[in-house]
């Protein structure tokens, strides 16, 4: 799979370049998110220029001045490359790399690398290479007619395409190959969907900003074995892992990737498919990291991004990970969410809490059963036990007793009677 930029191979000292337009706190705070970005692409941050603008410099980004002290940083810190805080236009990385005479990227294609590096089913190596692909074919821009291609043969002869327009064509070509297997994959996974949906097992969808804690919650809880780093995007491919609660009902616990501020469009729609997960979840839980300085804007950014994705009307649970590392005296709260709980997943400390108030939403969302199963009928026992919750089981001389919640999706008069409450 071809990369725009590999910056994986021996690190690179980077300056990082922003523009704040109205917040000066918000700017710097996504630049130390980027610095993080660039650390875990293999890139080291030497030096940031922050520029106060009413508007982004629609040709370079930044005003004349401060590519002068961009210039003057590169000698200084015998910087390799320039990263900016935005996704450039084409005319703003070309007019940038003409004036800095050396490599320019944006976040974008950081976040776009990171992908690359990080991804690795099949799945997930195909989204990437499309989203890359898809913000390369907006960038192409034209070398010249010294660069067209020359052929012997009927039907070859003359200036043929330029270099431009085969690049523009492979590229579309390519694209549309991956669309295709995409679409079988994603096909596969509405199968999937479809046969859950018929299965009354609860789904619960893990969200949250990149390194929030999502992977090491679902490795506490299932042992799933999903890796766990200090870094952002440190896992992109969903897992589903299967949890029974202590009253003996299953669930199905799934990962997603991590949102991040200026998510690229691109990565939006190409992991659309993996990242729609949440839209066919029962529960919601949005994983927070309660110690991050911008843990207010990390949890809005997950909010506009579950708008994109159109996840509507589902019970969320905010997740006040990190608890560890907390002040005693701070207050967090979430105004969005139906329900908060206070954990540690690293820690283990408050899951008992959070199991509890799944297992009580689900609950809510069940009938109250009270039965007498006669004996040759106690294979019924075990779908409850399976799907529902049982509250008492009493075996008596006509039969078993059950009192139990079921979901509403396997309820039937004729199976459970019509006291169902």
């Amino acid at each position: 799979m071809s990369k725009l930029y590999d910056i994986s191979e021996e690190e690179e000292r980077v300056i990082l370049v922003g523009v704040s337009t109205h917040n000066p706190e918000e700017t710097e705070e996504s630049l130390d998110e980027l610095e993080e970005l660039a650390k875990t692409a293999g890139a080291v941050a030497v030096a940031r220029v922050v520029q106060n603008r009413d508007s982004i410099h629609s040709g370079t980004y930044v005003g004349k001045g401060k590519l002068d002290e961009i210039r003057a940083f590169i000698y200084e810190y015998e910087a390799t490359g320039v990263v900016c805080d935005d996704e450039l236009t084409p005319a703003q990385l070309k007019n940038m790399e003409a004036e800095l005479k050396i490599k320019v990227i944006d976040r974008t294609v950081m976040i776009l690398d990171i992908f690359a590096q990080r991804a690795s089913t099949k799945e997930g190596k195909i989204q990437v290479e499309l989203a890359q692909l898809k913000y390369r074919s907006s960038r192409l821009t034209g070398l010249g007619s010294s660069l067209s291609r020359l052929g012997g043969g009927i039907g070859t002869r003359g200036p043929g395409e330029k270099k431009l327009e085969m690049d523009r064509r492979l590229i579309r070509d390519r694209i549309s190959q991956l669309n295709s297997e995409l679409d079988k994959i994603v096909s596969n996974r509405n199968t999937l969907r479809k046969q859950r949906s018929s299965n009354p097992i609860p789904v619960i969808s893990i969200v949250g900003y990149t390194n929030a804690g999502k992977s090491t919650l679902l490795n506490t809880l299932t042992n799933a074995g999903v890796l766990e780093e200090n870094k952002l995007f440190a896992t992109l491919d969903p897992t589903t892992r299967n949890l029974e609660l202590e009253s003996g009902q299953q669930i199905l616990l799934t990962d997603t990737v991590g949102f991040i501020r200026k998510l690229p469009h691109h990565l939006i729609n190409a992991f659309r498919s993996t990242l729609e997960e949440a839209k066919y979840a029962d529960i919601i839980l949005h994983v927070v990291d309660s110690s991050n300085a911008a843990v207010y804007a990390q949890m809005h950014t997950v909010y506009e991004t579950l708008e994109q994705l159109e996840v509507k009307d589902k019970i969320m649970i905010t997740v006040f990970n990190k608890q560890d590392k907390v002040l005693e005296d701070q207050i967090l709260k979430d105004f969005k969410s139906d329900y908060s709980v206070k954990i540690s997943a690293k820690q283990k400390t408050g899951l008992e809490n959070l199991l509890e108030l799944i297992e009580q939403i689900l609950n809510e969302s069940k009938i109250l059963i009270e039965k007498l199963f006669p004996y040759q009928e106690a294979g019924e026992i075990q779908a409850i036990r399976k799907y529902g919750q049982l509250m008492e089981e009493r075996y008596e001389e006509k039969g078993i007793y059950i009192k139990a919640y079921i979901p509403r999706a396997i309820y039937s008069v004729e199976k459970y009677g019509a006291n169902g409450k």
